[in-house]
């Protein structure tokens, strides 16, 4: 099935790439969530303007993802939560809260899809989370959770 990808999926493509997927994971996966839509002549003429958006969010060069990434390692972002007395969290920290918080911390606008992180936050205490900048530059986020 050949697909034309709206959302940057891991390991497929950026928006705006034409691929060729697996009827199923096409059908029941990419589609359905809006990660992607059916290639035809039509579509492929929104391929430009899909790219356009896409480099208007991206960060433009390698230089600027390297200086970004110097900002980011030396941020300290915090984030206050509602927590039990264990220091379990009601319910957990999202690549959305995270975005918000650098923000507020002085930091660069990031967009919360290219935010990884690794093991669910769930719980207060430090925590690190991973940013892809670039296809060649990640850089890494000490995020403090603290009961409020």
């Amino acid at each position: 099935m050949k697909l034309i990808l709206t959302n940057e999926v891991s390991g497929l493509g950026t928006p705006g790439d034409v691929v060729e997927v697996k009827d199923g994971y096409g059908r029941n996966y990419l589609i359905p969530r809006g990660y992607a839509m059916r290639w035809t002549r039509g579509a492929e003429k929104q391929i430009e303007t899909i790219r356009k958006a896409r480099d208007a969010r991206e960060i433009r060069d390698l230089g600027t993802a390297k200086e970004v990434a110097g900002q980011l390692g030396a941020l300290r972002v915090r984030l206050t939560t509602r927590a039990g007395e264990s220091g379990r969290l009601f319910g957990s920290i999202t690549t959305g809260d995270i975005a918000d918080a650098v923000k507020a911390a002085g930091g660069p606008i990031l967009d919360r899809r290219r935010i990884e992180i690794i093991n669910p936050i769930k719980s207060v205490g430090s925590h690190r989370v991973s940013v892809r900048l670039h296809p060649e530059v990640a850089a890494g986020i000490d995020v403090e959770v603290v009961a409020g």
